[in-house]
């Protein structure tokens, strides 16, 4: 039987390596071994990120209710508590879409959380 050589796997490879790698600089997109290393470390960063930017929303979020709230003279965390008990169930997503591109409609959501309270 021939001896099987990894001239054709190699390639293909290697080409799916470099299309990957697509963007990154200098050697590290033509080279395979810098073009490899990079893209390991890459995909690490994509996939600590991708968690990442869950949190840093969700930061934003608050903040902007937040901010939203001391125009309405409350705070966040009173805020919070007062929807709790009014059983409003609105998320931090659009609670701080609502504070930002809708103030009426959320001064009448402050108002109903602030009679729960």
């Amino acid at each position: 039987m021939a001896r099987v050589k990894t001239g054709v796997v190699r390639r293909r490879r290697h080409k799916k390596v470099l299309k990957l790698a697509r963007g990154f600089y200098s050697a590290r997109h033509k080279h395979f071994r810098k073009a490899k290393e990079q893209l390991e470390r890459s995909l690490v960063y994509a996939f600590r990120d991708r968690r990442a930017k869950k949190r840093d929303f969700r930061r934003l979020w608050i903040i902007r209710i937040n901010a939203a709230c001391r125009l309405n003279d409350i705070s966040y965390s009173r805020f919070m508590n007062g929807l709790k008990k009014a059983n409003i169930a609105l998320d931090r997503k659009v609670l701080a879409n609502l504070a930002m591109n809708d103030a009426a409609a959320f001064a009448a959501i402050v108002a109903e959380a602030k009679k729960a309270l």
